[in-house]
């Protein structure tokens, strides 16, 4: 094999929180490794954003603010070389046209492989968990429904409020308990029960709670595998 192995640089933003973005540095090696062998990894620049700053802007609905902030991440990620741009959170892609406006590279949107795999699951309704701001908001439901013709639904209140209290107050500090797992498969059982035909992992720290074996008959998508992936094979690609 030639060296320097030629691959693109993927720009990553950031600290959405800090949990996921190890995993998703962590995946998106490992799956380099399987395809590439050897002791090869990817091409990787992170913008680590502070998370407060995000939890701030989020909270209380500053998002003028928050694609401002993650637009001067993006622009020097690519001053900085980086070849394509993903973004490790579900909620701050409500302002990606923000953060992406002006760029000169491809932004991979985490919407896009994930409405591929529920089309080819041949499901057309399927539940959404993820942060409140992300549930209550329509900027996820229509990209899906828009884009791959998939209905959206989400929980009720009650379920919006207890799937945004697990996030926040654990799953982005690193805290996975036993009554938390129970609490969100309640929620999806409950989504199940009124017409979903899956659910959509649409918080990158999901997966760390819940996972397919917990509900094998119930499809769960989980988006930071499914986003990985198709970072990996764009990485990959020579065009």
């Amino acid at each position: 094999m030639e060296r320097p192995v030629r691959i693109k640089t993927i720009g990553i933003l950031g600290g959405m929180s800090d949990q996921a973005t190890a995993e998703y540095y962590r995946l998106i090696n490992a799956a380099v490794n399987e395809r590439l062998g050897g002791w090869d990894i990817a091409e990787t620049l992170i913008a680590g954003c502070n998370f407060g700053n995000i939890e701030h802007f989020v909270r209380n609905d500053l998002w003028e603010e928050a694609g401002e902030y993650l637009a001067g991440k993006a622009r020097a990620l690519e001053r900085a070389g980086a070849d394509l741009l993903v973004c490790v959170s579900n909620t701050a892609h409500r302002v990606s046209d923000r953060f992406c406006a002006g760029l000169g590279i491809p932004f991979l949107h985490i919407a896009d492989p994930t409405g591929a795999a529920i089309r080819a699951a041949g499901l057309s309704r399927v539940a959404l968990l993820g942060t409140k701001a992300t549930m209550s908001a329509p900027f996820l439901r229509d990209y899906y429904s828009s884009k791959f013709g998939i209905d959206i639904v989400v929980p009720d209140e009650e379920g919006q409020v207890l799937v945004n209290r697990v996030i926040w107050d654990e799953l982005v500090r690193g805290a996975v308990t036993q009554d938390s797992k129970q609490a969100i498969l309640r929620v999806c059982d409950r989504l199940r029960a009124h017409g979903a035909q899956g659910v959509i992992l649409g918080c990158t720290e999901l997966f760390l709670l819940i996972v397919q074996a917990d509900r094998p008959d119930f499809p769960m998508f989980d988006t930071t595998s499914l986003h990985v992936a198709a970072i990996v094979e764009q990485a990959l690609s020579t065009t």
